[in-house]
């Protein structure tokens, strides 16, 4: 059975309601970008575990629910008493513009390297075939952590485990950009795939071509997303570029465009694709994923594994 670990942090949302001023009318929900990508692989019938730790409040026994309908593996939650999830509120003006304000400096998952638990959970990552990260996730944790983090990656990569990881950057989580460019190159020399974009890294690197970016990424597998339609996929193969195909619906909301690609990106090359035609995977669900409003969209707006053309999954995934 194929499984993957997925490593991160969930807040609570708080979105505007259409129409609504600062001090209205608010919705509630969840996200985070390890979180969608978890979601949207189960959707795929891959087996995902997700590790993160919350509190042992109403909202936090909400969220586990939420992730146990989608088929999402919840064992490696650690609840930490007395503690709550972070929170960030969305504000869209009148030209649909969104701001975001985030309330995380003591949420639980901040702490995930420093619990009882953390030995155990960091032993357990040798017992998947792929671990996937992101740069988020790095940010939120201390720089010791960070270091045991990739320190146990390493050790789980020697009994065959995959580590991909996502530079989904967020300048406000690395106040010094050199701890990030030093995190990040940390990730790179750990990592076995990496799945970027030029927009995360041209403010870690500015002035720098595609060709460089991709030459500064030392992984065996790299992905670079362009601003146009398309991505650079660097394999064992070669390097070439692969287009997204032409949208057929307006796009409505680009939230989790990269999260839901790195999902497909990941199901394909573990049902034994190649890494262009994972990538055109990758492309084909982002590109629906985009005509709906919000991160995760409805289960009957998932195309099937035929449209996404991805082979045949190794394993039975539920």
């Amino acid at each position: 059975m194929t499984r993957v670990a997925s490593i991160g942090e969930c807040m609570i949302e708080l979105r505007q309601a259409p129409g609504g001023q600062l001090g209205g009318l608010y919705t509630r929900s969840y996200g985070g970008d390890t979180l969608n990508t978890a979601v949207y692989l189960s959707r795929l019938g891959v087996h995902v575990d997700y590790f993160t730790a919350l509190g042992d409040d109403a909202l936090s026994d909400e969220m586990i629910a939420g992730w146990a309908s989608e088929g999402i593996g919840t064992k490696h939650v650690v609840r930490s008493a007395g503690k709550l999830p972070g929170l960030y509120l969305i504000q869209t003006d009148d030209k649909g513009e969104r701001r975001f304000f985030h309330w995380r400096d003591s949420a639980a998952a901040r702490d995930l390297m420093d619990l009882p638990e953390t030995e155990d959970i960091l032993n357990s990552l040798a017992t998947y075939d792929v671990v996937y990260l992101s740069a988020i996730t790095l940010s939120i944790l201390r720089e010791d952590g960070r270091e045991r983090l990739l320190a146990a990656l390493k050790r789980a990569r020697l009994l065959g485990t995959r580590f991909a990881f996502d530079t989904n950057f967020r300048a406000r989580g690395w106040p010094d950009l050199n701890i990030a460019r030093k995190a990040f190159s940390s990730a790179f020399e750990t990592a076995d795939i990496v799945l970027a974009s030029t927009e995360d890294l041209a403010p870690l690197y500015p002035g720098e071509s595609n060709t460089a970016l991709l030459a500064g990424i030392s992984s065996p597998e790299v992905v670079l997303k362009l601003a146009e339609p398309a991505c650079i996929v660097r394999s064992a193969g070669g390097t070439r570029e692969v287009k997204a195909e032409q949208l057929t619906k307006p796009v409505v909301d680009t939230t989790a465009a990269g999260d839901s690609f790195a999902a497909a990106y990941l199901a394909a090359r573990l049902g034994g694709a190649e890494p262009e035609e994972a990538a055109r995977a990758g492309h084909r669900l982002a590109g629906v994923v985009v005509c709906y409003p919000g991160a995760i969209i409805p289960r009957y707006a998932m195309p099937p594994k035929k449209a996404l053309r991805l082979p045949p999954s190794r394993k039975a995934s539920q």
